[in-house]
């Protein structure tokens, strides 16, 4: 019985699980149809929403791409009016323009027609004073065959009534003119000569002992020699070292020859070049100093003394310029002015001649009322030429002109440079100005020293130059060649020859001799009357 019972339990609590199931299923698939319609409405509402964007989309661009249509077709619309108008205003010039060559042409082809008539009518009157002239010719042929017929005659009569031919008669005239005017031209020249000095020479003595006493230099000469003095003979063994490898390292390294002999407490440093000539000096009194003295110290030395003496170069340039009031030189150029300094012209220390120059140009060219720092800068730099480290073939003048060519200076400076000793034309005032000043600084007692042999020389060749003139007997040069004095013969030059001569005899010492100063040439004619009474 209790079987039965639980089964039967069994089968009721079955049947109820399922029937719960079943409702649960029911329930579920209900939730789930619900939520899928839910889906399925914002998917298609989802859908309507982006088909609306999309359509207004493509509206905006359908009209955009309307409006960019429609502003091109515009634009080319009227590009192409304005063509239009401007060729139509184009025609309308073109046909402007023939019409008026039309009317031009017309213009033309009227006054070519009246200069046709024209040169016909002149034609015709040409005509007429040909066949005039043709006359005319005719007639003066006539009468000038009379003219000559009757000259003849004359010329017979006056020849048969003087006893001499036309030619005699007409060198007797031209010798008696020549002899007139020989002596009116000396005469005048002369006058001219006399008259130049009264008014000249008395100026130009005062602007240059004006400029002169303004400006103070010293005389001093200098010499191809240095002497090193030394406290004892004992540092020449060291100078001349082992076997003499020490004095020929210097030399060698310097430029320069060591002279080491029997002078007490000297040693002597020979060289043309004053630069080398300086370093060698100083080099060797560093190295007495130090006391170390061998090749390769020796050449150390040199070495920096050769920097230092660069240096000072420059130094001494700039202090040139700076002390003279020269403002706006090339670098270069202030360079060669420092090496000025250590060269010397017959003695004359070059930077010293240069700087007394350039004084003495500034105070004349301002007496005269030129540029007194134009002619300051032309006489300072008027002697660049000597100082240019490389050999050249050129004259120093030259050389100088192309130097203040290169560094862009003053063309009345680069003519000034160039033509100081007349190698080239003067075309400025201050030219002779400088060449006047370089003269009186070189030339004043005690600035130069020239050698025996060009001296004699020059004498020699100033006497030779007098005595080839016709007429001269006896020329002596004197002064130390200021002054040429030329005894003449009276007999073959008379007083106005004389003066004649004295002036040529200037000008050819002018164009063919290199002297210093000036050169006064005198001409002495003696007339001697010598009767004896018997």
């Amino acid at each position: 019985m209790d079987i039965w019972l639980t089964i039967l339990a069994a089968l009721v609590t079955g049947g109820i699980g399922i029937l719960i199931g079943r409702q649960t299923m029911a329930s579920i698939r209900g939730k789930h149809e619900k939520e899928a319609e839910e889906k399925a409405a914002a998917i298609l509402k989802n859908a309507e929403i982006q088909a609306e964007t999309i359509k207004k989309e493509r509206m905006l661009e359908a009209k955009e791409k309307y409006l960019k249509l429609k502003t091109e077709f515009e634009e080319t619309t009227n590009q192409k009016r304005n063509l239009l108008l401007q060729n139509e205003s184009k025609l309308k010039q073109r046909e402007q323009q023939l019409a008026q060559q039309a009317d031009q042409q017309r213009n033309r082809e009227g006054e070519l027609n009246q200069q046709r008539n024209e040169l016909g009518q002149q034609k015709n009157s040409l005509s007429q004073q040909i066949e005039a002239l043709n006359k005319r010719r005719e007639d003066v042929d006539r009468r000038q065959q009379e003219a000559d017929r009757m000259l003849a005659d004359q010329v017979a009569q006056l020849e048969k009534i003087a006893g001499l031919s036309a030619d005699q008669a007409r060198e007797q005239l031209i010798d008696t003119l020549k002899a007139e005017a020989e002596s009116r031209a000396s005469s005048y020249i002369k006058n001219i000569v006399e008259e130049a000095k009264l008014t000249a020479t008395k100026e130009a003595k005062k602007v240059v002992i004006e400029t002169i006493q303004r400006t103070a230099t010293e005389h001093a000469i200098e010499n191809c020699v240095s002497v090193f003095n030394i406290e004892s003979d004992d540092v020449k063994g060291k100078v001349i070292g082992r076997e003499g490898r020490n004095i020929r390292a210097l030399e060698a390294a310097t430029g320069v020859e060591i002279i080491v002999d029997d002078t007490p407490e000297a040693i002597i440093i020979s060289g043309f070049d004053p630069v080398r000539r300086e370093i060698a000096r100083l080099s060797l009194h560093r190295l007495v100093q130090d006391g170390r003295i061998h090749p390769a110290r020796i050449e150390e030395i040199v070495a920096k003394t050769r920097k230092n003496i660069e240096d000072e170069i420059v130094e001494i340039g700039e202090r040139t310029v700076i002390d003279l009031g020269i403002h706006g030189l090339h670098p270069e150029l202030i360079k060669m002015v420092g090496r000025m300094r250590f060269r010397s012209s017959y003695g004359q220390n070059l930077l010293q001649h240069s700087r007394e120059v350039a004084k003495l140009c500034a105070t004349m060219a301002a007496e005269l009322g030129l540029n007194a720092k134009l002619a300051k800068r032309a006489g300072l730099l008027h002697d660049i030429g000597k100082v240019w480290p490389e050999e050249a073939e050129l004259p120093h003048a030259i050389l100088g002109m192309e130097l203040a060519k290169k560094y862009k200076e003053n063309p009345e400076v680069i003519n000034a440079i160039g033509a100081h000793h007349d190698e080239i034309e003067m075309t400025s005032m201050i030219s002779p100005i400088v060449q006047v000043c370089d003269a009186v600084s070189g030339s004043r007692p005690g600035a130069r020293r020239e050698m025996m042999e060009s001296y004699i020389k020059r004498l020699k060749e100033l006497e030779e130059l007098a005595g080839n003139f016709p007429g001269v007997t006896k020329c002596y040069a004197i002064q130390a060649g200021r002054e040429l004095r030329i005894m003449v013969d009276a007999d073959h030059v008379s007083d106005e020859r004389a003066g004649v001569l004295s002036y040529e005899i200037s000008q050819k010492i002018e164009k063919e001799m290199q002297y210093p100063g000036q050169i006064k040439v005198t001409v002495i004619r003696e007339m001697r009357a010598v009767a004896y009474a018997k």
